[in-house]
């Protein structure tokens, strides 16, 4: 049988590492797919580059749409990312009749309805297994291996950068200010890393498999995204006092209200196996109905880690290549007919509405009858504390506050489940006592049950 005819667009790190692991593992590839694969053009601006790459195996254009308009390309690798250009090339390769490999969560997290829409029209297959958590065969496991389960939540630590923060916050005791300097040194993170360290590209990933595991439209405007940027060493100390680990996590739980959809740091029990993955590593937890509680760990960034699941998706795309359009397994794993219309029976729930517990850190005055007032507040909103923690009491100088030389202490509270309105309206009301010193930090807590 002829091998499928690849054209690939962009050869940087991830492209690269496609074509090499391709080329090496050639002959194992093609047993598995029944058919060779062979990348046949490569488009990218630096077309010296690309021919240091490919040398005479591929041809090397300059002009993305060449491939697109080549009849014999059968699929279409797009590494380019971002919103602009690969939106606009991966729509007209599907209207070319090509097949679309893509690991460009942003893209598919914003545009996906759209693009799913127009390749269902076409016939044709998007692949986007390296979109999410690298090589962690995360999409094939929700869409396919857990098929037969009512997934009841997601929860992953989908960002290599924040958690090779977070890690070395810990191990060392450092700020976070700090420990990025270190990290962008090292090349874990980039010289702009807003996308990592605010959660937003947590956020893109979390969305998709949101819309895998609850049959809903990719909705990446309503998720909540919070950052790591306010985290500090001692939130991270006193977590670990109290046996938790801070991890950002991207979070989402079907309820009987609807679907929670959210990126934030968490407290996570230390026991749990996610609360140890350390480093650029990725982890995602799935619970299911019929199969529990399952894990997924490995490297979620990385020319050839993220090269093994691109590839997992050429071999899909040849095995059913001449699969009647009907027959394959949907982008979003439902049929797309049957995918909840947004605002329908299951609605992405606004962040007041999501019920959690608490860490709070409350830089107060050491004085009587501070922790009663604050206590008697949470009671007034039907808020129980699940435990209590109250650093010794020390002279804290030139705090940013302007109570220099006033006996000061952290009070750490873990709250019981609420309801997020309610903390809102709760924590707004202790800020405003004259005891209170410093903004209250809040996280999240996730038992992770």
């Amino acid at each position: 049988m002829k091998p499928i005819q690849v054209g690939l667009l962009g050869i940087g790190t991830v492209g690269s590492g496609t074509f090499n692991v391709l080329q090496r593992n050639q002959e194992e590839i093609r047993r598995r797919a029944g058919r060779g694969i062979e990348i046949a053009m490569v488009a990218d601006l630096d077309t010296e580059r690309a021919r240091s790459v490919v040398g005479d195996t591929a041809k090397v254009v300059g002009d993305a749409r060449e491939i697109i308009a080549n009849p014999e390309i059968d699929v279409v690798i797009e590494l380019i990312g971002g919103y602009g250009i690969a939106k606009a090339l991966v729509l007209e390769a599907i209207a070319a009749g090509k097949h679309v490999v893509t690991a460009n969560k942003a893209l598919l997290a914003v545009h996906g309805s759209e693009i799913f829409k127009a390749a269902a029209e076409k016939g044709v297959m998007v692949a986007y297994e390296a979109a999410v958590a690298g090589g962690i065969p995360i999409i094939k496991a929700l869409r396919e291996g857990l098929t037969a389960n009512q997934i009841q939540w997601v929860a992953g630590i989908i960002n290599g950068t924040t958690n090779f923060i977070l890690s070395e916050m810990r191990d060392k005791g450092l700020d976070f200010d700090v420990v990025l300097k270190e990290a962008q040194r090292l090349g874990y993170a980039e010289a702009d890393p807003t996308f990592d360290i605010e959660g937003v590209d947590a956020a893109h990933k979390v969305t998709l498999m949101s819309a895998i595991a609850f049959g809903i439209p990719v909705q990446f405007d309503k998720a909540h995204v919070e950052g790591i940027t306010k985290l500090s060493a001692a939130d991270i100390r006193y977590a670990e006092q109290l046996g938790y680990r801070i991890k950002l996590l991207g979070i989402t739980k079907r309820t009987d209200k609807g679907i929670e959809l959210r990126v934030h740091p968490s407290l996570v029990p230390t026991k749990r196996l996610i609360a140890n993955v350390e480093g650029a590593m990725n982890a995602v937890v799935v619970h299911g109905d019929a199969v529990g509680t399952t894990l997924y760990y490995g490297k979620g960034a990385g020319s050839e880690p993220t090269a093994s699941a691109v590839i997992a998706d050429l071999v899909d795309i040849a095995r059913l290549h001449t699969a009647d359009p009907e027959h394959r397994v949907p982008p979003l794993a439902f049929q797309s007919n049957t995918l909840v219309a947004a605002g329908g029976e299951l609605p992405v729930l606004p962040m007041s509405e999501v019920v959690t517990s608490y860490y709070l850190r409350i830089r107060v005055a050491d004085e009587a009858g501070v922790l009663a007032k604050i206590t008697s507040i949470l009671a007034g909103m039907g808020i129980s504390i699940d435990a209590l923690l109250q650093r010794e009491a020390g002279e804290v100088s030139g705090d940013s506050e302007g109570s220099q030389g006033v006996p000061q202490t952290d009070l750490i509270i873990l709250t019981h489940a609420t309801r997020e309105g309610d903390m809102d309206t709760a924590l707004a009301q202790i800020q405003q006592l004259p005891t209170v010193l410093a903004p209250i930090n809040r996280i999240r807590k996730e038992e992770l049950n």
